[in-house]
């Protein structure tokens, strides 16, 4: 009885190693999905229509059963997760978020090692210290296997809570070294804002574009912009970092953006190319909660579909929503195309056949 039990299991073990590292399989892998730990409390994000809070948290904390099984329900293969924001970012005190940092990443990597084949994981990371960060990355990558790191924006700091560090600065080089070594993607994620920021720009007159709506693009593309005028990718020519949200609206203005940009450079900006440039050598993007076609079309012609990947957001986005999108690709784009989005390009950023 035992032997073909084991068999049966084995073959699973098999089948699945082929679907999830196979780049002509059918299943979809997946960047953008938020997990969480109890010791960092209730997560501030809003979740989708016709679920409770407690049902986010619920599903923020789990990995095997829900999530699983929604995976299992809508063709997901692998599910890369990371840390819900603001995570480590919005913990001001440098020694408690290193330890929180490492905390977070020894919690993860425990709860997916019985099930690399499905999940794998994004570290986080402390920012308020470039060399930190750069040898909690390799830990993680070196002995637990991560793909990279998801960032959450800038990192407040100070014994006000109202001091920013962005990693575009000189003094992170040590840092992208590090990153470029490893040669892995860091992804960069929104934050909600300190309160600073947030009243003066929203609390006052219109609460409601707090988040999703407008302040998460907003903010982080700030940032992304940041790393390309401030010469990021001119110092780390093979540097690879990920936005979400399609992009979080640049790619939609690189026009604009550019011949703007262009104007600054006798001004001594140190951006040695532009921003679209940077985009098609140094930048992906993913469709997390943002599953618009007509866009989707239009980066596809800015970029191309090998900048482009498949992602959800879960659990702030319903995973069926995603599914229903991207299935009703077909007749969209090619049967090359949309193997790509879904899960080709990610297995070459992330090496998952290596």
């Amino acid at each position: 009885m035992f032997l073909p039990i084991f068999s049966f299991l084995l073959s699973l073990v098999v089948a699945c190693d082929a679907r999830v590292w196979n780049d002509t399989g059918v299943g979809t892998i997946v960047l953008e999905e938020a997990w969480a730990i109890s010791d960092l409390g209730p997560s501030s994000g809003v979740p989708f229509v016709g679920e409770t809070r407690a049902q986010l948290q619920a599903n923020l904390i789990d990995v095997h059963n829900q999530r699983l099984q929604q995976m299992d329900e809508n063709g997901i293969d692998f599910m890369v997760l990371s840390c819900t924001s603001s995570c480590i970012q919005g913990i001001s005190d440098p020694q408690a978020a290193a330890a929180m940092a490492i905390n977070v990443n020894n919690q993860m990597a425990s709860q997916i090692a019985n099930n690399t084949m499905r999940f794998g994981g994004f570290a986080s990371l402390s920012m308020h210290n470039a060399t930190e960060a750069a040898l909690e990355l390799n830990r993680t990558v070196r002995e637990f296997g991560f793909l990279g790191a998801l960032i959450n924006d800038y990192q407040q700091s100070g014994p006000d809570n109202m001091t920013l560090l962005y990693y575009d600065q000189p003094q992170y080089d040590v840092f992208w070294q590090m990153v470029t070594d490893l040669d892995v993607p860091i992804y960069f994620h929104p934050r909600i804002n300190i309160d600073l920021i947030s009243n003066l720009l929203y609390s006052s007159h219109a609460p409601w574009l707090k988040g999703a709506a407008q302040e998460f693009s907003a903010t982080l593309s700030t940032h992304i912009l940041g790393l390309c005028t401030n010469g990021v990718f001119d110092r780390f020519p093979n540097l690879k970092i990920i936005v979400g949200h399609l992009g979080e609206r640049i790619p939609s203005d690189f026009v604009r953006v550019d011949y703007q940009l262009q104007r600054q450079v006798p001004l001594g900006m140190p951006m040695l190319r532009n921003v679209t440039d940077y985009w098609h050598t140094n930048i992906y993007e993913t469709t997390s909660g943002n599953f618009a076609t007509e866009l989707l079309q239009f980066h596809k012609e800015q970029l191309g579909l090998d900048r482009i990947l498949y992602s959800i957001d879960y659990p702030f986005v319903d995973i069926a929503d995603g599914t229903r999108w991207i299935e009703g690709l077909t007749g969209v784009l090619t049967r090359e195309e949309l193997l790509a989005l879904k899960r080709g390009t990610a297995i070459k950023l992330l090496k998952l056949n290596d």
